[in-house]
């Protein structure tokens, strides 16, 4: 993994210095989903705004900008084609649920077991992979710093324990699906889920707020790894963008 170093230039997605906690009911359990609103001023401090919309956001960088470890063609095909067909089908699907798509998705991902299998799929698939691009960065790879280094160390014994307990998330994770790094009551946790499902949503087996995820469908490595899910699982932490990370934790752990 190749070192790198936190660059605040490169935080794509910035609000305008805002913050307000919302607390998500999911299941019997409450997991706190960070969004944001004008706070004025005092609060420019740049913490991240965490809330996600119904559209699909501009990838940050070029298709070829990740390679080696995920090639161009992988890229185009699963941001221009899965990633904008979960967007696309998520609003369709807000139009027949009457739903509002003025509101963060994160609400109607807390309540998902209240809409269609339809909503279930493509909201989730469309708020995964909006996270996905986030914390990936062709200046990403090394270590975390700060805070969320020390939490990892605490939580995990080690960075590398952390990894290895990630890595085997994703490897065993059956069939389709993601593996995740998430908050939970004020400890770091790893776990997957199948399909298009996330821990925010009130019908998941593993819940917290999501820190970073892992797309371990075979249409994100296929094309250049073919059944080596785990060499692609291990080169993407070269891609790990961990200053978006960092800002994830900071504003999630209040």
């Amino acid at each position: 993994m190749k070192n790198t170093s936190f660059d605040p230039s490169r935080r794509s997605f910035l609000s305008h210095s805002t913050k307000v906690s919302l607390s998500l009911g999911l299941g019997a359990g409450i997991v706190g989903t960070s969004l944001f609103s004008s706070c004025g001023p005092a609060q420019e401090s740049g913490k991240a705004k965490l809330s996600t919309g119904f559209s699909q956001s501009d990838l940050p960088y070029d298709y070829s900008a990740l390679e080696p470890h995920i090639d161009a063609m992988t890229m185009e095909i699963h941001y221009s084609k899965h990633a904008a067909a979960y967007a696309n089908n998520s609003k369709e699907a807000a139009g027949e649920e009457d739903v509002d798509t003025e509101k963060p998705l994160e609400e109607v991902l807390a309540n998902i077991s209240n809409y269609s299998t339809k909503m279930r799929n493509n909201a989730g698939g469309h708020y995964n992979h909006e996270l996905f691009w986030k914390i990936m960065s062709p200046d990403g790879g090394g270590n975390p710093t700060g805070s969320l280094a020390e939490a990892i160390n605490d939580d995990f014994g080690n960075f590398q324990s952390f990894v290895e307990a990630f890595e085997n998330e994703g490897m065993t994770r059956f069939g389709s699906g993601w593996a995740w790094l998430v908050l939970d009551n004020g400890s770091l946790k790893v776990g997957s889920t199948p399909n298009q499902d996330n821990p925010l949503m009130d019908v998941s087996d593993f819940k917290g707020q999501p820190l970073m995820g892992i797309d371990v469908w075979e249409h994100a490595y296929y094309l250049h790894y073919q059944n080596e899910r785990g060499k692609y699982i291990s080169n993407w932490w070269n891609v790990v963008d961990w200053s978006k990370v960092s800002e994830r934790y900071e504003a999630l752990k209040g």
